[in-house]
């Protein structure tokens, strides 16, 4: 189970690289038109993890050793890091963390009655390739309950870091949900930034789960 779990996995996301590299920043890549491009910044929230986990990979919908996958609608998440030049950026490391399906966190501080999928791996990691590629396999994590009249809608939490450059947290969130138009943190951006981390998923014909792509750009630290 484990090994077929993992191939399909790759098999997954070695189709939904067809995606990769039609998205404004690879199409900016090499005419110096970054700076518009620029990743907005996010809360990191209360919930990053704080205990370490035995499967934290890019493939969330299944946690190690078990013959089940997570509940709710699968999703591949994926993109290109590049620097404020458009160049694609290798060696990055790539973190998300994330509520399950009922829009509650694997976390000790979460107040959220709802019910924890045993299932779901919560938190990944990723390391982009020598194209700056990065991709995760997941789930739409559930809606949950944030303060009084505030119902946050469905994103998936991004830590992105690598030596050298200026450390990015932001949050990505799911194009066509009716909470995004009412959500606190999205409205503070621009409509330019909020079309930056607002992300369309598409189905393909070669893959069974829709697909988003998410492009990140990190800024090089100048001495």
């Amino acid at each position: 189970m484990e090994s077929s779990r993992r191939n399909l996995l790759k098999k997954s996301l070695t189709a939904s690289a067809a995606l990769l590299g039609v998205s404004a920043m690879a199409k900016a890549q090499g005419q110096n038109q970054c700076v518009g491009l620029k990743t907005p910044p996010q809360p990191e929230g209360p919930f990053y993890p704080k205990v370490d986990q035995l499967d934290k990979d890019n493939d969330l919908i299944n946690v190690r050793g078990s013959q089940k996958i997570a509940k709710g609608q699968v999703v591949i998440v994926q993109g290109v890091v590049a620097d404020q030049n458009c160049q694609p950026v290798p060696g990055v490391l790539v973190e998300i963390w994330q509520a399950c399906h009922t829009g509650k966190y694997n976390h000790a501080s979460d107040p959220n009655p709802a019910a924890i999928d045993p299932d779901f791996q919560y938190w990944g990691k990723a390391v982009t390739n020598a194209r700056g590629e990065y991709r995760f396999r997941t789930i739409v994590p559930g809606a949950y309950p944030a303060g009084q009249g505030w119902i946050r809608p469905p994103h998936i939490h991004y830590k992105v870091s690598k030596v050298g450059y200026m450390e990015l947290i932001t949050q990505m969130y799911f194009a066509g949900h009716e909470l995004n138009a009412k959500d606190l943190f999205i409205q503070r951006l621009s409509p330019a930034d909020r079309a930056k981390v607002i992300i369309p998923f598409k189905r393909l014909q070669s893959l069974p789960h829709p697909v988003g792509n998410f492009n990140i750009l990190i800024e090089k630290m100048t001495r």
